[in-house]
């Protein structure tokens, strides 16, 4: 009798051990994942809505905002967006929250920042505008009565160019003078703004110009910073890459790729309206 005992008891514990397993088991499979961290989004595109002013209705009123909601779908994670015109100074706010994880900003200024930081990213794809164009040029622009008429008589002006890390009003542009035939100047008087620029060349006692970004001449007019018409454009640089989404190492190669996929795929006339683009997100060129 004890013996049968013995094993009724024994019986009840394993009973009891099953059922324990089991709903401990069935609370494991119940409970949600843990929360994912929140993916953040370094936005230094000129045209965005915080970075640029609102004096031309329906221009450089970029809400990037928008997509980053449209976003957060397809990835499974929330996306935070910040915005700023320091590459340094976004890292450093970020730092705290895990780093930068997708930068989207003009190609040449977000790639000089990240070789200052020492900063390893990877370009993923590119921002149609409104006409779906991916690039930009700098404009060589002079006073409207001036004489010169193309970029080849502007030899002997003084030229205001924007700093190196604008490749269209700098590089871009000593290029394009050469190719004119017009040497280009040992020291190149340096602008930092397209403001500074337009404004410098207006004001110079002597035959002047300015090199300006192509997306600029609506913002400076519009903004009544110049007269409409106060310069006249002379000459242009050969294209370059605009707007480029950006991964930083924080990313990871499966979270980037993910990116590119919701990027490229991405066709919702709302936030395509938001963004001021044509067509979204394209893929980057293969170099010829």
């Amino acid at each position: 009798m004890q013996r049968t005992l013995r094993l009724s008891v024994s019986l009840l514990s394993l009973l009891m051990a099953a059922v324990v397993s089991t709903a401990a088991w069935a609370a494991d499979a119940s409970d949600p994942p843990p929360k994912a961290e929140a993916i953040t989004l370094a936005v230094m595109d000129p045209l965005a809505a915080p970075l640029s002013c609102d004096c031309v209705k329906g221009y450089a009123q970029r809400d990037y905002g928008r997509l980053a909601a449209y976003l957060e779908k397809p990835l499974a994670r929330r996306v935070r967006v910040v915005y700023g015109e320091d590459l340094a100074r976004l890292a450093a706010a970020e730092a705290s929250r895990g780093g930068l994880h997708f930068v989207v900003g003009k190609q040449s200024v977000v790639r000089s920042d990240a070789a200052e930081l020492r900063l390893k990213i990877t370009p993923l794809c590119l921002l149609t505008d409104k006409t779906g164009d991916t690039t930009l040029h700098g404009l060589f622009c002079v006073r409207q009565a001036d004489p010169a008429k193309t970029l080849a008589d502007l030899k002997g002006y003084t030229i205001f160019f924007g700093p190196e890390d604008s490749v269209e009003k700098h590089g871009a542009a000593l290029l394009a003078m050469k190719a004119a035939g017009v040497d280009p100047p040992a020291q190149p008087e340096v602008r930092t703004g397209c403001t500074d620029a337009a404004l410098a060349a207006l004001e110079h006692p002597e035959p002047a110009a300015a090199v300006i970004s192509s997306y600029a001449v609506a913002t400076l007019e519009g903004c009544g910073t110049i007269d409409k018409g106060a310069l006249r454009v002379v000459g242009k640089t050969a294209p370059v890459p605009f707007i480029t989404v950006f991964a930083t190492e924080a990313a990871g190669d499966a979270l980037a790729a993910q990116m590119t996929k919701a990027l490229l795929e991405w066709r919702d006339a709302d936030v395509l309206t938001a963004i001021e683009s044509l067509s979204g997100f394209v893929k980057i060129p293969e170099p010829a």
